[in-house]
């Protein structure tokens, strides 16, 4: 069962700061995080290594400097006891923490083989190596074995609230909304604190519950015990402000997570896709480059790139491009799956049709949401309109509200003859986010002009005739596109995913 829906409240970057400073008032005795069953809260004069373990136990960030003390104080501590099945599980799961930060995939098979020695040494009831094998997997985007190895943690110690976060994130990759439901029952029932409120956010903002997963983020944000912890959970109020079409409010959270945690990279990134649309262009290329170089995902490369594509910088735009390709090759070496971020590149820039290979494999991988809005873009790029509207119905009906899968719909519509729904849908995507994307959502003003006012006559003429001429042909926007063979006009944005 899912849990039921609380009611929504306004919040905004003053309610997060006054309640940040009355929680941490109220919450100045307490711990929200316990990183193991059987040990009591550390006292808050932990040093970087003491404090990095607390927040990897919890599946919290941790700042580098102190994952890497963590690091290397289990490193030379492992050295002199091979045999101690609880710090193998503590070096893999900060290799993870390192990873996620750094966009290191090096890590991860470091990651893997701590976490399985752990296993070894223990092979039963050592739910603390399992949850660590369960947020590795989420992290190389391998959702499937994530659960796998999250269902087995909680079978093992169903008590421990630290194992539900990561099986609740795989369950999300997986489009399984009921099973996210019921792991998110009991993760309130058995755990407190900034990362049970943040986790919660983050499934209200998948369910589309803006509001609510404002409030729960915002309430995180007061909980939060560590700087590190404040920046991840403003930089997820930041991205709901994002979604919403609110710029100058989404780079306010996303200049306080920075001031909270200056390595806290992915705000980087938000501040460039914020200034972007605020038109302060190169301050925007400058974050996005930052952001690039301290964490190189290949979303932001498709990001920057797509900017530079806006902006008529076709050379910049292509070793952007470049990047990416050359990105997720590598990451392929450290167990990464960026299936869907490369189908939607390859679906707007490169081979329509390997994309529709590629995405059709992920789909039946990972059937969230996003992979089926990828896949129904790719087909519709393709030329086969009618798969595609199936899969960006589920995408839109499932998925949370977004702006990107909205217009992905109503392109997709359009071009199929439906021009009722294709109006309804691009002017939704529009009014959710009229900057989602600097190459798409012009093209999405640009077909809603071309569509222009529905006709007169009622739900008859909500769909073309079948002798109906092809739909109306858009302005040319800046920068336009080179479509694929058999493709038809469309866009694409890295922001979709997270």
């Amino acid at each position: 069962m899912e849990p039921a829906r609380p009611p929504g409240r306004p919040s905004s970057l003053r309610r997060v700061l006054v309640a940040s400073a009355v929680g941490a008032v109220v919450l100045g005795a307490a711990h929200a995080l316990v990183p193991l069953d059987d040990e009591k809260p550390a006292p808050r004069t932990l040093g970087p290594a003491g404090r990095a373990q607390l927040a990897v136990g919890a599946g919290a960030p941790a700042a580098l400097p102190d994952l890497t003390a963590l690091i290397r104080e289990r490193e030379a501590h492992l050295r002199a006891h091979p045999g101690d099945d609880h710090s193998w599980a503590v070096l893999g799961s900060a290799y993870v923490a390192r990873g996620l930060r750094t966009a290191d995939f090096a890590s991860y098979p470091k990651a893997e083989q701590a976490l399985r020695t752990s296993l070894k040494v223990r092979p039963v009831g050592n739910a603390e190596a399992l949850t660590g094998l369960a947020a590795l997997a989420n992290a190389r985007h391998d959702f499937r074995a994530a659960r796998g190895w999250g269902e087995q943690a909680v079978r093992q110690a169903p008590a421990r609230w630290t194992a539900y976060p990561p099986l609740i994130e795989a369950y999300t990759g997986l489009g399984d909304a009921k099973a996210v439901g019921k792991a998110l029952d009991s993760l309130r029932k058995l755990g407190s604190g900034a990362w049970v409120r943040s986790r919660t956010g983050q499934v209200y903002r998948a369910r589309g519950w803006r509001e609510d997963a404002n409030t729960a983020l915002s309430d995180a944000v007061a909980l939060a015990e560590t700087p590190a912890e404040k920046a991840a959970c403003l930089h997820g109020v930041g991205e709901l402000a994002w979604e919403r079409g609110e710029p100058a409010q989404a780079l306010r959270y996303f200049d306080a997570a920075l001031a909270a945690d200056r390595d806290h990279h992915a705000s980087l990134a938000g501040r460039g896709r914020a200034l972007a649309a605020l038109g302060r262009t190169s301050e925007a290329l400058q974050a996005y480059r930052s952001a690039l170089t301290r964490q190189p995902l290949p979303e932001y490369a498709l990001e920057l790139g797509e900017l530079y594509e806006s902006l008529r910088l076709r050379p910049a735009a292509r070793a952007q491009y470049d990047m990416l390709r050359a990105r997720v090759r590598q990451e392929v070496a450290g167990g990464v799956n960026n299936e869907r971020i490369l189908g939607l590149f390859e679906a707007d820039h490169g081979d329509a049709d390997a994309a529709v290979k590629r995405l059709t494999a992920e789909y039946k991988r990972h059937g969230g949401p996003a992979t089926a809005d990828a896949l129904g873009w790719a087909l519709h790029r393709a030329g086969d309109g009618e798969a595609a509207l199936k899969l960006a119905t589920k995408a839109t009906e499932k998925g949370p509200g977004n702006a990107l899968f909205a217009y992905h719909r109503g392109e997709i519509e359009r071009q199929l003859g439906h021009y009722g729904a294709a109006r309804r849908h691009i002017g939704e995507a529009l009014r959710i986010n009229p900057y989602f994307s600097p190459l798409a959502a012009p093209e999405a003003k640009g077909a809603l002009e071309a569509l222009g006012e529905p006709p007169e006559g009622g739900p008859a003429q909500m769909y073309a005739p079948a002798d109906a001429p092809p739909p109306p042909p858009l302005p040319s926007p800046p920068a336009r596109r080179t479509a694929p063979r058999g493709a038809s006009a469309g866009a694409s944005s890295a922001s979709a995913g997270s």
